[in-house]
């Protein structure tokens, strides 16, 4: 049942009305205009006044339509743009053909309002309604002119146009002037969170919420704006003061900035200015407060702009840290009388600085708490993901990623140590960053042993460089020629499992500090858990591998080939698509271990495994079927296909030559292909039928392949001759 079904018929009636009233008023308007309706006040009729009542209650329905979905949210569709804007629109053309052209205006003023607020497509749609009614009310009558209808025309979409663009380019200006304002404030924010220490001076760290970051930021600012503010008015108000004002030292400690102040002068120094000057900066250089009061005006006060007022009294106390005893700031009380500040005075303000301060010291409290938190958060979901990886790959990317969401890193790497014919050699088996001059080369790429740092830490086991990479003379880390530009912190761990060590994890960053002792400890411990994820899934593999693969020629084994028959033949009688099984066999191979030793066959069996993987297709199946037999499955191919790939390989087999201690020595291949799904689609069949080729092959001289229709064509032949 509908949605519209369920509605009873009374309230289907007035849905329908709702929809049907806007539509008749327009067309009935449409429909007289063009009929030649609408000429004069003195000809307006019943019926023309019934019309325009019509159109009323039309605007009135719109109107109640609009207001009732907005107020329960719903959303305002095109068609609803469209219907108020025609309803406006056949309304003022018939105030214009009643009145006359003179008030034709009207018509400009509407089109500017529906430009106004209603969308760009709604706005064109409206365009063009509102030059259908133009054309009915210029182009009737006796005095029909096609020149004013053109004006209409060409006036209505410039009008309509234009006030459309200046409409955007005021609204585009009002949003960049938003998001200018926002950018200063958030500008703002971050230069008083390192006035605060709230985050360090250098920092440019890249969170993984940058939103949160700035969110938290603003929290803290906040929170010590407040509690300043509160302070200075209380310091106002108990001392009595022209002036009280909290400046700070910036973030390079060589500057006092104005933060708060509560002063009866507009006059207060709002730019930074020298913090060893003046009498402030004697309360900073003597870490002491200081009073001073005088009948005829103080000299040394460097926090008023041009033309300060003739102080007669000022308390000047410094904001020091009670932990480091580092100095942060002034808090200054002043007068224009002549009435000196008191011990008193001067032990309320001494605590009110200390307030200030505590205040600043419980957000970055606060704000230290969040970061460490984040980052233990964002540790043990690292730990998790390297948990989570199976195969050596998405291990390698679980810890790029982890190590760089944790430092920020700009360059990081993965490299694995494998021994090849005796040596060692290093790859680096994933990174990320931009750093490495032809970066895109370096992952995959293979590097012998050298006296580069990555080579260094996997012989000494230790992480390096011990010293800062600035200090040192050559930038070695892979080896002589990849080089990192740019990096000004650098540290490379091993990735120890046991007493092995399987390879190194490298981090690097632009900026000096990125690589603070905490954030070192964390990665240490990536490595830790990343080297024995490594052998896990290594070990997975090599378990994976010797349950599928045959240990001596490393090609499929006969299990996983049966598994693989059946997915290849499941998928050909699902889509009728051709697949060929070709069986092979080394011909004279008892005679090969007879009188070479089976060593030397062994030898022969593998060097015919090699060929059969390289002259296969890359989406074909190579298996070792037992002892000197194999097998090869082919997608997609016929039996056509399948003897081309068969003949390649006999005749690669029988090119080889094997080098023995004996002697050299050459092998031949006998071949039997059968195809499904012509030769039967169950594998036991089609295995029977390649079978039985093979053996014909065997029987009929050796040394070729042969398909079913050869096979059956050759007994055919032979029946005849009998």
């Amino acid at each position: 049942m509908s949605a519209l079904s369920a509605i009873p018929p009374v309230s289907k009636l007035f849905h329908f009305l709702v929809r049907a009233v806007p539509a008749a008023a327009v067309l009935s308007a449409f429909v007289h205009l063009a009929r030649g309706g609408f000429r004069g006040l003195q000809t307006l009729g019943w019926t023309e006044a019934s019309l325009v009542l019509f159109l009323l209650a039309g605007l009135a329905v719109m109107g109640w339509r609009r207001f009732t979905r907005g107020a329960v949210g719903a959303p305002i569709y095109l068609r609803d743009d469209l219907e108020l804007g025609a309803v406006l629109i056949a309304s003022a053309f018939i105030v214009v053909a009643i009145a006359g052209g003179e008030v034709f205006p009207l018509i400009y003023l509407v089109m500017a309002f529906l430009v106004a607020f209603l969308p760009r497509n709604a706005g064109l749609a409206l365009l063009g309604v509102a030059l259908s009614f133009d054309a009915l009310v210029t182009l009737q009558g006796p005095e029909r002119s096609v020149t004013a209808f053109l004006t209409h025309g060409l006036f209505l979409a410039l009008f309509a146009g234009l006030y459309h663009l200046v409409l955007s380019a005021r609204i585009a200006a009002a949003r960049r002037a938003e998001n200018a304002a926002v950018e200063k404030r958030i500008k703002e924010v971050e230069e008083r969170a390192r006035t605060f220490r709230l985050v360090s001076s250098g920092s440019h760290d890249n969170p993984p919420d940058v939103k949160d970051e700035e969110k938290w930021l603003l929290a803290s600012v906040k929170e010590i704006e407040g509690a300043v503010g509160a302070a200075l008015e209380i310091a106002e108000m108990a001392l009595h003061t022209n002036t009280c004002a909290a400046f700070l030292l910036a973030s390079d400690d060589k500057g006092l900035k104005l933060y708060d102040c509560r002063s009866a002068s507009d006059r207060v120094q709002r730019e930074r200015f020298n913090a060893g000057e003046g009498m402030l900066g004697g309360v900073l250089k003597r870490r002491a407060p200081v009073r001073m009061h005088s009948a005829h005006g103080l000299k040394g006060i460097t926090w008023y702009d041009g033309s300060a007022p003739t102080l007669g009294a000022v308390l000047a106390v410094p904001i020091i840290e009670a932990a480091s005893g580092l100095v942060r700031g002034v808090l200054v009380a002043d007068r224009v009388t002549h009435n000196p500040f008191s011990d008193d005075d001067e032990k309320l303000l001494t605590t009110i600085a200390a307030e200030v301060l505590r205040s600043i010291e419980v957000e970055r409290v606060m704000s230290y708490i969040r970061k460490t938190r984040d980052e233990k958060d964002r540790f043990f979901r690292a730990i998790e993901e390297l948990n989570r990886a199976g195969s050596p790959d998405q291990v390698f990317l679980a810890v790029l990623e982890s190590a760089r969401q944790l430092a920020g890193l700009d360059f990081c790497a993965v490299t694995i140590v494998s021994e090849q014919e005796g040596k060692r050699a290093h790859k680096v088996a994933r990174m990320l960053g931009v750093t490495a001059q032809g970066s895109k080369a370096l992952e995959g790429r293979t590097f012998p042993d050298n006296n580069g740092l990555v080579a260094n830490v996997v012989r000494y086991g230790a992480p390096l460089p011990g010293r800062d990479i600035k200090a040192m003379d050559r930038q070695v880390i892979f080896d002589e020629e990849t080089q990192l530009r740019g990096l000004a912190a650098l540290k490379i761990f091993p990735l120890t499992a046991g007493d092995r060590i399987l390879g190194t994890l490298v981090a690097g960053s632009r900026r000096k500090a990125a690589l603070d002792h905490d954030v070192l400890r964390m990665l240490e411990v990536i490595a830790i858990q990343a080297a024995q994820a490594v052998l896990r899934a290594q070990l997975y593999e090599a378990m994976e591998r010797m349950a599928t693969t045959d240990g001596m020629t490393g090609l499929y084994n006969n299990r996983t080939f049966q598994a693989k028959a059946d997915e290849m033949l499941a998928h050909s009688r699902r889509y009728g698509r051709k697949c060929s099984l070709m069986l092979t066999d080394v011909d004279h191979f008892k005679s090969v271990n007879d009188t070479y030793g089976h060593l030397t066959g062994d030898q022969v069996l593998k060097g015919v495994a090699r060929i059969l993987r390289e002259q296969a297709r890359d989406t074909d199946i190579v298996a070792r079927y037992g002892g000197e037999e194999f097998a090869i499955l082919m997608p997609e191919t016929d039996a056509k296909g399948a003897k081309i790939i068969a003949e390649r390989i006999r005749e690669a087999i029988k090119a080889e030559v094997f080098q023995t201690e004996m002697g050299p020595l050459k092998v031949t291949l006998s071949l039997g292909i059968a195809t499904a799904p012509d030769h039967g689609t169950d594998k036991l069949v089609l295995v029977e039928q390649a079978d039985q080729c093979l053996y014909y092959a065997k029987r009929h001289g050796r040394n070729q392949s042969v398909t079913v229709a050869e096979a059956q064509g050759g007994r055919k032949l032979q029946a005849v001759e009998g």
